[in-house]
């Protein structure tokens, strides 16, 4: 039985992978670019969605220019928040955020530093310490998943309701159903990440065309017109990752040249900082330690994102927050001033962090910081002078300003979907593979078949033999990093390669292949020379969503759109309902003494009726008494009206039989009433 490549478990040798090995070149595949793009013309409208740990943004081509789409609430970007109410309502975006503070165990938020990692990562474990919601182990596998309102989600479940947000904000925006999107992932995600991105869309309804680096679709966005040889670096600090990647654009050729970064440094963790110095300046002058306290905690955090906002253009601010607390004594107060010079100081080791991975980056591209011809600012954080002066004094220039850093990702996405669709000409986009791709050797080492910052889509082959006598099977571990031990490096998955002929090791020749798309997500094939049998995986997300969970969680997503279209027709009866039982009433105290006891008591009855509708949570039956209701009150105006027009004749009960007959006039003051309408109506628009 073979299964760890290791002397002891019998696996793969890579000396007679070095002896009989034949390394298949990268494949700078242009060719493959270009007819992927002519292939799907004619696709329909895609969207283009950056979806950020903080905040997301969603765009369209409008002609040769992309232009983002505002949300319901006049937004340009939506926080990538989903929260569960008491009553079981699901909230997305705003709505959830502004509600954080009391719902923080049931409010989710910078839920893509989850996406792909198993439950025992580091950086779980670290996320875990943060946020007031639980971080769970799923049930079918390692992976990290969230518990909220009663339910075990995982990661990308949160992120396709925030993309389901953003494809109805699009829809809203043309009015017409939307199927496809381009979606921006962070360039050093891995491939576990980049995959359990893309189910998200699928979960949303999505058919997500393309899975792009968010620094590539910055600077697809910022170079668009600007064909003349540039070589750009693009330093995109975000609410949760960091990337800095290194291009060169020429003549509608985007090349990556590198990229590297941080998938755990962002604006949570400046955030983080402030609030672990706001809570102990509290501890300090009140003897209260707040961080058991989540109320507290998350008011204190929201004061704390909004302090580092304010930092970005003002020298001094205060955080104050009346009744962050009580003791015996009574209400407690918090009232703290912070200063820039203190603020940057608290996250001085943090902005020093983003300096490491720019040095990488020159290297990998080999290219000097002279080289550069501008430095491109992304993301929320650039926004703060500190981080702007440490990458002016890096590259020895002064960063541009002239794109929009919270809203130029999902430009650069919608771009990509521009090209996708044929409607952009001459641009190619030839991205990179952040990290060391390969598979586990003897002895445990790494052997790399596609080295990092690689141009994909790219194939790359090698053979390899058996470690052992007469071994008949071998086990490929598929693995990602830089490392040179395999057991240090991210396991992505594996597979059995079996019924190998029995023969001395060494002479088995076993064809491992390695075939990446233009998403950067992994297809690997292991073949027999010998028996030509062959065996194949794509890699799925860490553990990850098989199809049948991507399913449930389709299913379920399309349920809970059901049951939001339900829940808005019910307010919007209620509402109805509610206007129409107030005008009711007050029209009948006004007016009850032109009426009849016998119409009176009918419509004092439908009123009741209308108001017990009001208690329960049937929308179709409110809208029949709110029909009931309507009716009930024309025979007030009929008799209002009807008064009226009988002049000086006959008496009350006569007038109102007039007016009931009178046709003639009742249809002159229908006219009058309908041109009225047209006329607001016209106002209106």
């Amino acid at each position: 039985m073979l299964s760890r490549f290791t002397s002891s478990a019998k696996g793969l040798s890579p000396s007679a992978m070095s002896r009989i090995g034949s390394q298949g070149g990268a494949v700078r595949n242009l060719t493959r670019s270009g007819a992927a793009q002519k292939a799907q013309k004619d696709l329909g409208d895609i969207i283009g969605i950056d979806l950020g740990t903080t905040n997301s943004c969603v765009a369209i081509m409008e002609g040769r220019a992309p232009r983002v789409i505002e949300n319901a609430e006049g937004a340009r970007t939506t926080p990538s928040v989903v929260a569960f109410a008491n009553d079981g309502q699901r909230l997305v975006g705003l709505p959830a955020k502004r509600q954080a503070v009391t719902n923080p165990e049931n409010t989710l938020y910078a839920v893509k530093r989850l996406i792909g990692r198993k439950f025992t990562d580091k950086e779980v474990q670290n996320v875990k310490k943060l946020v007031p919601y639980k971080i769970i182990k799923a049930d079918s596998s390692e992976d990290a998943w969230v518990e909220a309102g009663g339910k075990r989600l995982s990661p990308s479940q949160v992120g396709s309701m925030v993309l389901g947000k953003m494809k109805e904000t699009a829809e809203g925006f043309l009015g017409r159903p939307i199927t496809k999107a381009v979606v921006t992932v962070p360039a050093y995600f891995n491939d576990s990440q980049r995959q359990a991105t893309k189910d998200a869309g699928r979960i949303a309804g999505l058919d997500v065309q393309r899975i792009i680096n968010e620094p590539t679709a910055a600077a697809l966005a910022y170079g668009l017109d600007k064909a003349e040889g540039k070589l750009i670096s693009v330093f995109d600090l975000g609410g949760g990752t960091f990337d800095v990647s290194i291009l060169e654009i020429s003549g509608g050729v985007f090349e990556v040249k590198a990229t590297n970064g941080d998938t755990m440094l962002g604006g949570e963790d400046f955030d983080e900082e402030l609030l672990k110095h706001l809570a102990a300046e509290f501890r300090k002058d009140s003897g209260i330690d707040l961080s058991k306290d989540r109320l507290a905690m998350q008011r204190l955090r929201e004061a704390a994102e909004k302090a580092k906002r304010e930092l970005d253009g003002l020298a001094q601010t205060e955080v104050s927050l009346p009744f962050i607390t009580a003791d015996q004594t009574g209400p407690k107060h918090l009232n703290v001033k912070v200063s820039r010079a203190q603020f940057e100081k608290l996250v001085d080791s943090l902005v020093q962090r983003t300096i490491q991975p720019c040095k990488n980056c020159l290297k990998d591209a080999s290219v000097e910081k002279k080289d550069i011809n501008e430095v491109l600012l992304v993301g929320g954080m650039t926004r703060m002078p500190k981080v702007q002066s440490v990458v002016e004094d890096f590259f020895g220039r002064k960063p541009s300003k002239g794109v929009n850093p919270d809203e130029v990702v999902a430009m650069g996405a919608a771009i990509q979907g521009g090209v996708l669709r044929g409607d952009v000409k001459d641009v190619l986009l030839l991205d990179v593979t952040p990290l060391s791709l390969g598979i586990e050797t003897l002895g445990g080492m790494f052997t790399r078949l596609i080295n990092r910052n690689t141009t994909i889509p790219t194939k790359k082959g090698q053979v390899f033999s058996t470690a052992a006598d007469n071994q008949s099977q071998v086990q490929i571990k598929v693995l990602q990093g830089e490392r040179e031990l395999a057991a240090d490096n991210k396991l992505l998955g594996s597979f059995d390669l079996v019924g190998i002929p029995p023969a001395p090791r060494g002479l088995p020749q076993i064809d491992v292949t390695f075939d990446i798309d233009a998403d950067g997500i992994m297809h690997v094939s292991a073949k027999d020379k010998g028996t030509g049998k062959e065996q194949a995986i794509v890699i799925q997300s860490s553990g990850g969503l098989n199809e049948d969970e991507i399913q449930n969680m389709v299913k379920d997503a399309e349920a809970h759109k059901a049951a939001d279209e339900e829940r808005k027709k019910l307010i919007e009866a209620r509402n109805e309902a509610d206007s129409l039982v107030y005008s009711t009433e007050k029209s009948l105290t006004e007016h009850g003494a032109k009426l009849s006891d016998e119409v009176k008591e009918e419509i004092q009855n439908t009123i009741a009726e209308a108001k017990k509708a009001l208690e329960g949570e049937d929308a179709e039956l409110l809208q029949e008494k709110v029909k009931a209701l309507q009716q009930a009150a024309l025979k007030i105006g009929e008799a209002i009206y009807g008064k009226g027009g009988a002049g000086a004749g006959g008496p009350t009960g006569e007038g109102g039989e007039g007016a009931t007959g009178a046709g003639d006039k009742e249809n002159v003051q229908d006219a009058e009433f309908k041109e009225k309408d047209e006329e607001a109506g016209a106002g209106k628009k």
